[in-house]
């Protein structure tokens, strides 16, 4: 692993060792975490992003899906 140092805002840092005594993690463990997770928002929203650009380009004709017609449910009755 590596040191880095990082300056935050007083209100976040306060908020931040709140939550990390909550939690009875680290500081640093905490922010790993958060940036994996931020991370992995990154990915999926790129992935998200690559999907509507695909089917904007090539959307599915309707033979592609009509078999899955009667498998839909939207809550209603």
């Amino acid at each position: 692993m590596k040191t880095i140092q990082m300056t935050l805002d007083e209100p976040l840092l306060s908020r931040v060792d709140e939550l990390t005594a909550q939690l009875h993690l680290t500081r640093s463990e905490f922010i790993r975490q958060a940036l994996h997770l931020a991370l992995k928002q990154h990915e999926i929203a790129t992935l998200e992003s690559q999907h509507a650009r695909g089917y904007a380009q090539r959307p599915a004709a309707p033979d592609e899906v009509a078999e899955w017609a009667d498998e839909q449910h939207w809550g209603g009755e």
